[in-house]
This record gives C-alpha cells, sequence and structure tokens, in this order.
C-alpha cells in the first residue's frame, strides 16, 4: 500500500497485517446494525469501530513509529495526563472529585485501546455533560446583573497553574472572575470601537468624508452590551459541548496515546484526514493560515504565504484565535472548540469577510477582518530580486523560498529547485553580482527531494542528508550531477520558524562551508524527523471496510542526520552569526514539546568542503559591532525584554481602571515597537517584470518588506565583509 510522507513527500511501501477483530463492547449500541453485517461476514462475532480502529493504531504505533516505544501502563500514565488536558485544558468543569474517579484508568489507556470499550471516554463524558450542565445555570445566573468593576482583586489566565477547583463553591467562584474579566475586556473593546480606535486610516478617512454619524451609547448601556455579548458566546459554547460528536471524543483519546510517541504523531478523524489532503495538494481555500489546537485553545502555526492572511499581514503565527464572525454577525467563541468545528467557521466562500478575535502573544487583544480568497499559488514559489545598498556599492542576488514545493501527482509541475536554479541562471548573467542570498526564515519545510537538488545546486556533488529508518538502515541522499549552479559567496537567512528541509539545505551548506548561516534566532526549530500519513481503510481488511472511513495516522518512521553525523532534530541548526530574535520572548522550536524526540547523532558521510575559505570569526565581530550601533535591533531588544517580563505576569487585574491602563500600555508599546521605517538606501529590484496591477502591488509590498528589515541590510554587510574577507 502507498502512503505520503509529510516531510519526504514521496511515496513508499510497507505491509501489515490487516486483521484486529475483537469482541465489541456491550457500550458500542450505535454500532450493532454495522456490527451486524460484520457478524454475518464472520458468525457468531461482533465487532465495533473502536476494536478495529484500536488494532490497527496499536499496530502501527509499535511496529513503525521511529521510537518504537510500546503501549504498555508507563505509557498510559502518561497519556491519562495529556487525556485530561484534552477534555478540561482550563481546569473549568472538572472537580478533583471528578478527576480521582478517572484515576481509575491512569494506567490502563493500553488495555482501553486493545479491548475498544474506552470506558474512560464514556465516564469523561458524563462528567463533562453533568459539569457542564451546572456550570451553564451558574452563568446565566451570573450574567443578569453588572459585576463590582471597582473591586481589587486578579484572574489567573494560565491554567498551568491552576489546580482542579476542590468543590463546586471554588469552581463558581472561578467562573464570576473568569466571566467578569471577559465582560471587563469585552466593554472595553467596545468603548475602542465607538471611539473609532480600531479604525485604519482609510476608515477614518472615509467616515469623515462621509460625516457618518454613530449613537453614542453611555456607559451603562455599553457594559450591557458587553455582558450580552459574553453571555450570548457562552451559550453557544456550552451548547456546542454538550453537543459534542462522538469523534471528537475518540479523537480525545487517541490523540492522548499518539502524542506520547512523539508532537508530530497524529491520528486524523475523517474530516482532519480530508483537510490534511486538501493542505497537501496546495488547493487551499479561506483565510490561508495553518492552524493547530493546543489546550483549549485554536493557535495559528503559521501563515500560508501568497493567502488572505498573508496579503493582511494582521495575523501572525502564534496569535490564539478567540472568536470567529462573519461579516454582519455576532463573533462564536472557538475556545475548546475542535480544531475542525473551528475551521469550518473560518473558512468561506471567496470575496466574503471572516472578523477573527485574535490574542496576541503579548496579550493584547484585536480584531481582524480578512477577507477571505484562494490562494495565488504565484506567491508562494521562489522569487529573486536583486539587492543594493548605497553605501556597499555591491550588487547581490536575494532568493526568497517560502517553502519546498512540489506537485507528486505530476511530473511537470513546479517545484522550488528547479524555480530557484531558473532564478540562480538569471543571477550568473547579472553583471557585477556579488554573491547571493537565500532566505529560508519561516520556511517549515517540504519535499526532502528539493531539499536534496537545491543544497546541490551550490555545490559539484557529494551527500546532502542522511535519513534513518528505526531499523537502523540509513540511505543517503547526494548531489549527483557533477555541476555548481552558483559559485559565489552566499549567505543562508533562517529563523526559529525555518523548519525541516529548510534545515537541512542550512546545514549542509553549513557542514561544506559553502555558506554563512545567518539566523534571527538562536538556532533554527529543530524538526529533524520524517512523517509519513497512513490511510487506515487500507489497513482494515473486509471487516474494516464497513467502518469506512477511519481516518488517517500521521506517523514518525524516520530521522534525518547531516553529513557531519548530528542531526537536526530538537537541537536544529545554529547559525555562524546570530541577530537579535524579534519572537525571543516565544517558547517555540521542537526543544518547547514534550515528548519531543532527543538528539541524535550517526556516523559521518565523507564529503569534500568548499575550497574557498571565509573567516567566521572576523565576520561575527564585525556584526557585533554593527548591532550594538542599530537602532532597530536595540528596538528589538527592549521589544523582547518588554513582552517577555508581560508574559511572565498572567494574573489579570479585574478592576475596570487597572484593566484599562493594562491595555493602553500594550497599545503604547505596541506602536513604540512598530518596524515601519524603510531604509531608503537599500533597493530592490524584481528579476521578473510583475505580469498585472495585482501582481505589482505584492512585488511593491515585498519590496517594502524588504526595505523595513533591520535583518536584510545587516545580511548585505555581512557579505560585504565576506567578499572583503
Amino acid at each position: 500500500m502507498k502512503f505520503r510522507l509529510c516531510v519526504l513527500m514521496t511515496a513508499i511501501s510497507f505491509t501489515m497485517s490487516s486483521c484486529y477483530a475483537q469482541k465489541m463492547s456491550s457500550t458500542e449500541k450505535d454500532e450493532d446494525k454495522k456490527s451486524d453485517v460484520l457478524g454475518s461476514i464472520i458468525p457468531n462475532l461482533k465487532y465495533s469501530k473502536e476494536v478495529i480502529l484500536g488494532g490497527i493504531l496499536q499496530g502501527s504505533l509499535q511496529n513503525w513509529h521511529f521510537t518504537k516505544k510500546k503501549i504498555d501502563d508507563d505509557l498510559s500514565e502518561k497519556a491519562f495526563k495529556l487525556f485530561l488536558e484534552r477534555i478540561d485544558y482550563g481546569k473549568q468543569f472538572l472537580l478533583k472529585g471528578d478527576v480521582e474517579k478517572l484515576s481509575a484508568f491512569e494506567d490502563k489507556f493500553d488495555d482501553e485501546l486493545e479491548s475498544g470499550k474506552l470506558e474512560v471516554v464514556q465516564l469523561s463524558s458524563e462528567l463533562m455533560k453533568k459539569r457542564i450542565k451546572e456550570v451553564n445555570k451558574h452563568v446565566s445566573e451570573l450574567m443578569k446583573k453588572p459585576f463590582n468593576y471597582e473591586k481589587t482583586e486578579h484572574f489567573e489566565t494560565d491554567p498551568d497553574k491552576r489546580s482542579f477547583a476542590s468543590n463546586m463553591t471554588e469552581l463558581k467562584e472561578r467562573w464570576r472572575q473568569s466571566l467578569k474579566f471577559d465582560v471587563m475586556n469585552q466593554y472595553l473593546d467596545l468603548m475602542d470601537e465607538q471611539n473609532g480606535e480600531n479604525d485604519d486610516k482609510d476608515k477614518k478617512k472615509k467616515k469623515k468624508k462621509l460625516k457618518v454619524k454613530t449613537k453614542k451609547l453611555s456607559d451603562k448601556e455599553l457594559e450591557k452590551k458587553a455582558r450580552e455579548k459574553v453571555e450570548k458566546r457562552y451559550d453557544k459554547i456550552f451548547k456546542r459541548l454538550a453537543e459534542e460528536k462522538n469523534n471528537d471524543k475518540l479523537d480525545k483519546f487517541y490523540n492522548s496515546l499518539t502524542r506520547v510517541f512523539d508532537p508530530h504523531t497524529h491520528y486524523l478523524i475523517p474530516e482532519e484526514k480530508e483537510d490534511f489532503d486538501i493542505d497537501m495538494t496546495g488547493k487551499l481555500e479561506g483565510i490561508g493560515a495553518l492552524l493547530r489546537e493546543e489546550g483549549s485553545y485554536i493557535k495559528v502555526e503559521r501563515i500560508i504565504p501568497g493567502s488572505a492572511s498573508w496579503k493582511g499581514k494582521e495575523l501572525e503565527a502564534e496569535d490564539i484565535i478567540l472568536a470567529v464572525a462573519q461579516e454582519k454577525e455576532d463573533p462564536v467563541d472557538i475556545v475548546d472548540m475542535s480544531i475542525r468545528d473551528a475551521v469550518k467557521l473560518i473558512r468561506g466562500p471567496k470575496g466574503s469577510v471572516v472578523k477573527l478575535t485574535v490574542k496576541k502573544p503579548d496579550g493584547t487583544v484585536d480584531v481582524i477582518a480578512i477577507t477571505r480568497d484562494e490562494v495565488v499559488i504565484e506567491e508562494s514559489y521562489a522569487k529573486g530580486s536583486i539587492l543594493q545598498h548605497k553605501d556597499l556599492g555591491l550588487k547581490i542576488g536575494y532568493i526568497k523560498v517560502p517553502k519546498f514545493y512540489r506537485d507528486f501527482e505530476d511530473e511537470k509541475g513546479r517545484n522550488s529547485s528547479d524555480d530557484v536554479k531558473a532564478v540562480l541562471l538569471k543571477l550568473n548573467k547579472e553583471e557585477n553580482l556579488a554573491g547571493a542570498i537565500l532566505d529560508l526564515r519561516n520556511n517549515g519545510g517540504g519535499a526532502l527531494k528539493d531539499a536534496t537538488l537545491m543544497s546541490g545546486l551550490f555545490i559539484k556533488k557529494g551527500p546532502i542528508v542522511q535519513v534513518k529508518s528505526s531499523d537502523g538502515t540509513r540511505e543517503v541522499k547526494r548531489d549527483t550531477d557533477g555541476k555548481i549552479y552558483f559559485d559565489k559567496p552566499l549567505v543562508v537567512l533562517v529563523n526559529r520558524f525555518s523548519a525541516s528541509a529548510s534545515e537541512i539545505v542550512a546545514a549542509a551548506m553549513q557542514d561544506y562551508g559553502r555558506a554563512v548561516i545567518v539566523g534571527a534566532s538562536e538556532q533554527t526549530h529543530g524538526k529533524g524527523t520524517v512523517q509519513a500519513v497512513l490511510d487506515l481503510d487500507g489497513y482494515a481488511g473486509p471487516i474494516g471496510k464497513v467502518y469506512s472511513p477511519l481516518g488517517a495516522l500521521k506517523i514518525t518512521i524516520q530521522m534525518f542526520y547531516r553529513v557531519n553525523g548530528g542531526s537536526t532534530q530538537f537541537k536544529g541548526v545554529i547559525p555562524d552569526i546570530s541577530l537579535p530574535d524579534k519572537y525571543a520572548y516565544l517558547e517555540s522550536g521542537e526543544q518547547s514539546l514534550d515528548y519531543a524526540i532527543p538528539y541524535q547523532k550517526t556516523e559521518a558521510e565523507p564529503h569534500t568542503k568548499w575550497d574557498k575559505k571565509f573567516n567566521l570569526a572576523k565576520l561575527k565581530k564585525g556584526s557585533v559591532e554593527r548591532v550594538k550601533k542599530s537602532d532597530k535591533f536595540k528596538k528589538i531588544k527592549e521589544s523582547v525584554a518588554w513582552y517577555t517580563k508581560r508574559k511572565e505576569n498572567t494574573k489579570r487585574a479585574l478592576n475596570l481602571k487597572e484593566l484599562t491602563a493594562f491595555r493602553n500600555e500594550a497599545k503604547k508599546k505596541s506602536k513604540e515597537f512598530e518596524m515601519d521605517e524603510v531604509n531608503e538606501k537599500i533597493t530592490v529590484k524584481t528579476l521578473d517584470k510583475p505580469k498585472n496591477e495585482a501582481a505589482k502591488e505584492t512585488q511593491k509590498e515585498f519590496s517594502k518588506g524588504l526595505k523595513t528589515d533591520p535583518v536584510i541590510e545587516e545580511s548585505l554587510y555581512i557579505m560585504r565583509d565576506l567578499i572583503k574577507g
């Protein structure tokens, strides 16, 4: 059977037993009809979807996962903790007594998976249903009258710093504080909206021109409206929680187990499998953001290049989406909502508007309006430009590679390595070109084939990366064409969001001494593992086919190793020169993830170093001196210090005056830390003429981004020093 690799993006084959049928639990009455069909195939036995699915997952994980972990009591205890987080991350429903009841299954997740009974799922559902009903009633009573907004008290916003409530009295008090906090923020949002503080320049001009006048609400009216909005939001939350689908409950159980294997192994329920297929083919629509679940929240993993979100530049990686509203409708709270249901709200037809209530990493809350659109694939392709700095007198090539794309269904389709080769050939025709910058920042990876081919463009021949399987077999991916497509000085840019295939290219260039690796961070992401996507229907056999679709399993099966023998896993790539990182206050990268596979080494692969040496110590010294004098880098350091301190303070004042001051300070600092000053000393010339007005506008924004980016200017200076020697 064929399956795809998330990182390798190739198809490889393996076989495994497809029959995992066992007797059905009496709790699976809703599956009786399908079980009867199975019983007619094999008389005197009944089968449930959970029995078959559990067997397939157990066999796949234990036999094919890179770590070869066993699903036993020890793994069950770890899975149990993750299960609690998945069902009640915010500790807003379950009591300590409820958790004690569930603890009876703490070391039995392995047995539950094998038997298919999933009694822990049934018990947790019953407990949650009871608590949701009680909390819902309490919330309805609380929202009937205003809170005391002058009282001095504080609310802990970080669930990790809370414990489960001992009793309903304690839980009700937690909800009182939480609701008060929500109403206060909603009130201040309405106040800002009424005062036009959320309007951009164009909107303010339009209002002024049309002489738009809106009736201003009194403080009392604003408070009442805020309370009504929050109450309506929670009514929808409780309704959704009460109507949670069986697939969502199973998802919590199965992925509590898979998550212990490593952060990238994940069971995809049928609906998620469909979404995954859409993402893999590149046929995306909507806002163009890759999302992930983190506890009760939906967080932005990354922005898809060329998408509506990418064009808007307001939504960013690590943003938490709290609510979603259609253009003229009230927002729907998506806290505690499954990612699938959240995506359904966010997606929509081209041209329609969706409004996202977003919490930024610094704690500020913004409402971002995005006009849905199809992803313009052209904008996600590699592009080349010529950069020049007035003070340097050098002509430098610039290549931006947003991702390592390849259409495996169409051999003649576009791919990133061929596109970069085409850019290099154009750069070679430029007179007096001194060198080139390969920008892999924010590049989350893609096709291994293109990482190998792209690396080979800069060396004559040799090994690029080693791929090792769980059974110890090792394969070396090589550049074999004996050609160099660009032999001038090279700088490779990376940051903490450069992952997987990006790290392979950066590591190869570093190991060969072919380029200077410049990082806008201390290290890259550190994802050096390979995932395969198994379509589980293919392993179900004739019995399991009755329950199709079963979904898929994304499973880690291999690890990448550099030619020097070290892995890119966990440690990532350490830049030769590190610049101030504006996201240094964030916990990101493989090292921040629980159960990440640790760094490993294997034997080095012989390779011939680049014959042109450069003095790294001298290059680094010059960069450090310039960074110290740079106002922009100074601003980055100040912003990191401020955001770090603010992030550590997770308690919020439940006093309107104090909360207003807290929010105003955030707004003020956000403006102070903006990097919008254009460096007029830098000129950007595109290698390809824009085909239309939209392309011209995109190129204009692209050029502006380069001219406001202090990392680009510093890279040009590093290139100057590299050439001087």
